[in-house]
């Protein structure tokens, strides 16, 4: 019955096309890989990957996976050392296509309001380089987790990682954003190939639950700023249809341009809509690489004023240990400014952050330790972000050697490195800490994150 209902609703859509759209669904699974333009850059990255892969053509930092033989070395890019020192996420190719269409620039301060997992939020961190503000927030507490740990593997400084209903940060962030992405929950339509089973004919409810989010975010963002939308569904109720209500309900709004080839334009005849409508996009899985995906891009022309809460309040007293700690192994100047103790764990914060009191924070800035007992132990957080040049006690090993394994098991291992904090590092990136002691390593990789 659910077949035969989305065979209907995609004829109707699609017409002469419907037999190229089922067709596309009978083939494999597109896989994507994104490489973290904070730790590696792309010549580099190429070079070092054992996989076979080739360009995705809407994301300079993504690659499709060869789905024969994912590595030569017969090993899944899930458990590669490399995947958790972070250097790469793996992500479907036509959900890396949002955040390319929010155009994210350095300094920027972006909201990724339903963030969960992780991979546009790290896409949108790599962009913006450490700098400025990424505010990213899923309201599900187990997904925000994942979200905690993807964006810390990535090595980010500048985020704040939150678990809140978007109504409750309307006025913490009140026109504090110059960009927000909203990536939508939807029906899913463009996830088929997945599972079927799953599939919801109701749209209903997916329509309340985007509107309500969209009336709280559109408070949030600047004069000026830039809003992107998008779900992984074909239905017209849900894309073009809330497109259309938003620039008639918030007049400040306007569709623009998104520039990215190989997409189909929008639909505005579905909904009886306005004619702007024909600027948003679809991803659809018979005409490109990727799965099905609706993007449309707004800017806000004229906002309303209202104070934003005040600044986030530092406390910066009890911190001779660590800045002793820092001191003897030579961390740069950049993890000694803006530093906030609180109640023992210590975070650097971003420049210009808001004062989030009564709001549900998993993480503030980056974590980098807790003071206990008159002792500094520096956080997994801190040492994903360090390399060579920012830290003097290194543990380099090769990704074939067999301790890189045991580690990243929780296992201790023998080692020829100096005595005290040493950063366990495969092929020169980072993965965690160790403390040595006469050539031996008590393991110190965060219990949660450990390899199976």
């Amino acid at each position: 019955m659910k077949k035969e209902f989305f065979y209907n609703k995609i004829k109707a859509l699609l017409g002469d096309e419907t037999d190229d759209f089922f067709k596309s669904l009978e083939l494999e699974l597109h896989k994507g890989i994104r490489y973290n333009k904070l730790k590696i850059n792309k010549d580099e990255f190429l070079k070092t990957m054992p996989f076979a892969m080739e360009q995705i053509p809407w994301c300079d930092e993504g690659f499709y996976l060869s789905k024969d033989g994912m590595s030569t070395q017969d090993e899944r890019p899930g458990k590669h050392p490399y995947y958790y020192a972070g250097l790469y996420y793996l992500q479907e190719p036509s959900a890396m296509l949002p955040a390319e269409a929010l155009e994210v620039k350095p300094g920027d301060r972006v909201l990724d309001i339903s963030a969960a997992p992780g991979g546009k939020s790290t896409q949108i961190a790599a962009k913006l380089q450490n700098t400025g503000i990424l505010v990213s927030n899923d309201i599900n507490p187990k997904r925000a987790i994942a979200l905690h740990k993807n964006i810390s593997l990535f090595g980010v400084k500048n985020s704040i990682v939150l678990n809140q209903r978007p109504e409750a940060l309307e006025n913490v962030f009140s026109e504090y954003f110059d960009k927000i992405l909203v990536d939508a929950p939807c029906s899913g339509e463009g996830l088929i190939k997945k599972d079927l089973k799953n599939y919801e004919a109701d749209n209903e409810k997916y329509v309340v639950m985007q509107k309500d989010i969209l009336n709280s975010v559109q408070k949030m963002l600047k004069e000026g700023g830039e809003l992107v939308y998008s779900t992984c569904t074909f239905s017209p109720e849900e894309n073009e249809g809330i497109i259309n209500w938003f620039i008639n309900t918030y007049k400040e709004f306007e569709v623009i341009d998104i520039n990215i080839e190989g997409l189909s334009t929008g639909r505005p005849e579905w909904i009886d809509g306005h004619e702007s409508l024909v600027k948003v996009r679809r991803a659809w899985p018979h005409k490109l690489n990727g799965e099905g995906h609706f993007i449309a891009r707004l800017k806000k022309n004229y906002g309303y004023y209202k104070a934003n809460s005040s600044s986030f309040n530092l406390n910066n007293n009890g911190l001779e240990t660590y800045y002793d700690f820092a001191s003897e192994y030579n961390l740069d100047d950049s993890y000694k400014n803006n530093v906030h103790n609180n109640n023992g764990e210590l975070y650097l914060l971003p420049n210009n952050m808001m004062d989030l009191k009564n709001i549900k924070t998993m993480s503030i800035g980056l974590n980098l330790g807790e003071i206990k007992n008159n002792k500094f132990t520096p956080s997994q957080e801190l040492a994903l972000c360090l390399n060579e040049s920012s830290y003097n006690n290194i543990t380099n090993l090769n990704s074939n050697d067999v301790r890189i394994i045991k580690y990243l098991k929780g296992e201790t291992i023998e080692v020829d490195s100096k005595d005290g904090w040493s950063l366990m590092c495969v092929d020169g990136y980072s993965l965690g800490w160790g403390k040595v002691a006469q050539g031996v390593m008590k393991n110190y990789y965060k219990k949660q994150w450990r390899m199976l």
